[in-house]
């Protein structure tokens, strides 16, 4: 029986594997619905919509039921919709199955967040960013099973049941060990603070958002920007994205140490400054070689931003008893969910009126947004902490 945290870190990679194992395809499935850059941007929006329409609704069911339980309905549901796949024949049809997947995101991340938490304070350790190195690891794990089936000739259909049966058989040996926690209860203290009316969360959130629409580009137009503005392979392609998964898993497993150093404010904002100079140097430089060492600045530069995001959420909600940070962490997330709406087709509608270098190049622009960002709110979580008489528990 592997212990919570293995268990936990499991879930996370299932969730990126699965996900990047059909993203990573997507010039196939663009060419098997017969989308253009325009249509398949619409297309992608249904996975973003599910996302962000479920994920207020799995956060109520997960206070209900626990973690456990919506991990579950998340992962059974993922490994029936992944091979459908297969089955879409025009963007609507795959717009409709991306929009089941999204809404499995939205279960699986919402549960196995509650459940990192709830490791996390039973060992008393910031392991939230290695959780989120699982997703990444799952990224890349996904993302070179890609490029290996697309390079041995294997089918669309029989890659995706492949890649469900394993995640499936994966599940069922960890899923006993996730712990099967709820949110609150009657008896934790309430806190009154408006959450709606600190300037500070809504910075957090715009961070955030930046950082999800980097990703969500990253994640569905790397492999087409490759294919289309390079002139490389699919399969050469697919193992483009791997790169960015490499360097974000890295640096969220073993970057603790350049975290304690900096602080959270400083990493974001020198993030920002690596991610954006990298997929500006991807879109501006023809040499592909160029371009996989660009999209590996953005995984390097993007690493903490949604770990750390959250962790400072939720410190901005504790409460005096050690808890709270739920309803902090639930406004940044629903946000950044909007990211990942609108990320995807206001790539492809920028791309349909000129080319994918030039709208990879203004989400390039949208990631150095997140230097001010981080700047305005590291000054607003000062000034709260100057009303409130109190000193940062936080480095």
């Amino acid at each position: 029986m592997p212990t919570p945290r293995l268990a936990v870190f499991a879930v996370f990679l299932f969730n990126g594997a699965l996900f990047l194992s059909w993203a990573a395809r997507m010039p196939a499935l663009a060419a098997q619905v017969g989308a253009t850059e325009a249509t398949l941007g619409l297309a992608l929006l249904g996975a973003s919509v599910g996302l962000a329409l479920t994920a207020p609704f799995a956060a109520r069911v997960c206070t209900t039921v626990g973690a456990r339980k919506l991990i579950i309905a998340g992962v059974v549901v993922t490994v029936l919709a992944v091979p459908s796949l297969t089955l879409a024949r025009s963007p609507l049809q795959l717009g409709l199955i991306l929009f089941v997947l999204g809404s499995c995101g939205a279960a699986l991340d919402v549960g196995m967040n509650v459940a990192a938490v709830a490791v996390t304070r039973s060992l008393d350790r910031p392991l939230m960013p290695q959780f989120h190195a699982g997703f990444s690891v799952g990224g890349l794990v996904g993302s070179l099973g890609a490029a290996a089936a697309a390079n041995v000739g294997w089918g669309l259909t029989r890659h995706l049941v492949t890649v469900a049966v394993i995640g499936t058989l994966a599940m069922a040996w960890v899923i006993k060990a996730v712990p099967g926690v709820t949110g609150e209860t009657a008896d934790t203290p309430k806190d009154d603070r408006p959450v709606l009316k600190r300037p500070l969360l809504w910075l957090l959130a715009v961070i955030t958002l930046f950082s999800a629409i980097a990703e969500g580009a990253t994640s569905d137009w790397s492999a087409l920007f490759f294919v289309n503005e390079r002139g490389l392979s699919e399969a050469a392609a697919a193992a483009a994205y791997a790169g960015f998964s490499v360097a974000m898993a890295a640096a969220r497993m073993f970057g603790e140490p350049v975290q304690r150093r900096l602080g959270p404010y400083r990493l974001l904002a020198s993030g920002a400054v690596v991610a954006a100079t990298g997929l500006a140097l991807a879109v501006l430089v023809q040499e592909p070689a160029f371009g996989y060492v660009g999209f590996a600045f953005v995984g390097l530069g993007l690493a903490f931003a949604f770990p750390v995001i959250m962790d400072l959420a939720g410190e901005a909600g504790r409460r005096a008893d050690g808890t709270g940070g739920e309803r902090e962490i639930g406004l940044v997330t629903t946000v950044a969910y909007t990211g990942f709406l609108i990320g995807p087709p206001m790539v492809g509608g920028i791309a349909h009126v000129s080319n994918l270098s030039f709208s990879l190049g203004f989400v390039a622009f949208v990631i150095a947004l997140m230097v001010p960002a981080v700047l305005l709110a590291r000054r607003s979580r000062n000034r709260e902490l100057t009303r409130l008489g109190a000193d940062s528990t936080r480095p």
